[in-house]
């Protein structure tokens, strides 16, 4: 008898797609102030979330990998400084044909920070230098907390966009993000056995709150009219976009590993780490800027695809670092 073997579904990309979908047909139920309050919601597990990653912080892979500072300007200028490049590229090239609050969502994703806990999985699964993935996606963390607000403060402004308090919106940020990382890291001595013992069960709450604040976002969107100024066209641009931040990244990364002779499993970090950016700081962040705003929905899609784009291409990838003799 013929088996049919069904090809295996990512619950987190189901549980985003399914909240994309509620919050087009019902947006009233997601809404941040709505019947659910999934603004209080997300605000808790967003504390909750960055306490867990904190905690999952340890001091000596940090020791490990400190000592290679030309790797860590190397990803930090990756993140922070090619990717703002070449958004400028990007938008001079095309901008004329892509909405400006589109321009505005890539411009976010490109001044995030880089992911931690797939970063260094993908290192791992690659065969790369963990210890330096982990500091190197750490200390984005950080920086991002500062860098992110500024930057889209000096950009969106530029552009004609709302003021913004950009002391008042980094305090915001580091109460929400920086706060609970720090108290989890520095209360991992003894707490660490306890949550260990639930590994599944916090990796299922960290995607959950994720999923959590895509459907609070895209429900406010929806109902300030997401739909009825842009159509399907949107989701597309949006693909073809994201394709066109990854690859030339992955490519202009590992270049400039080879360039300075770097070791592959030094290389590895750069391209995994320097390619990256964070959904889990993201969603916050967008909140925290953009919340209120009737562009959010646009404004969070680009991280949404890239998410997704960039664990596929970099799976693949790592699997053919890991191949190697």
């Amino acid at each position: 008898m013929l088996k049919i073997k069904w090809p295996h579904l990512d619950w987190f990309l189901v549980g985003m797609v399914l909240a994309v979908v509620v919050a087009s047909v019902w947006p009233e139920a997601g809404r941040s102030q709505g019947v659910l309050h999934l603004g209080t919601v997300t605000d808790i597990g967003v504390l909750g979330l960055f306490f867990l990653h904190g905690m999952g912080l340890s001091t000596e892979s940090l020791k490990d990998g400190a000592s290679r500072w030309r790797l860590h300007l190397l990803v930090q200028s990756c993140t922070y400084v090619w990717f703002p490049l070449w958004w400028a590229v990007c938008v001079l090239l095309v901008g004329r044909w892509v909405p400006h609050d589109l321009q505005m969502g890539f411009f976010f994703l490109a001044v995030l920070p880089s992911t931690v806990s797939s970063s260094v999985a993908m290192t791992a699964l690659a065969r790369g230098r963990v210890a330096a993935a982990v500091l190197n996606a750490t200390l984005s963390t950080l920086l991002g907390v500062f860098l992110t607000p500024l930057l889209v403060s000096l950009v969106m402004g530029g552009q004609g966009g709302a003021a913004m308090d950009v002391g008042q919106t980094m305090l915001k940020i580091a109460k929400m993000l920086l706060l609970p990382f720090a108290l989890g890291h520095l209360s991992r001595r003894w707490l660490l056995p306890v949550i260990t013992r639930f590994k599944p069960v916090t990796n299922i709450y960290d995607r959950l709150v994720i999923v959590l604040l895509v459907w609070s976002a895209f429900s406010d969107a929806v109902a300030d009219g997401l739909w009825s100024r842009h159509g399907v066209g949107l989701l597309v641009e949006t693909a073809v976009g994201a394709v066109v931040f990854l690859l030339p990244t992955l490519w202009v990364s590992r270049w400039l590993a080879r360039r300075q002779q770097f070791e592959v499993e030094d290389e590895i970090v750069a391209v995994f780490c320097g390619s990256k950016k964070t959904m889990a700081s993201g969603m916050p962040m967008a909140k925290l800027l953009f919340g209120g705003s009737a562009a959010m929905g646009v404004l969070i899609l680009p991280i949404m695809i890239y998410h997704q784009l960039q664990m596929f291409v970099c799976t693949v990838l790592a699997r053919r670092y890991a191949s190697r003799l």
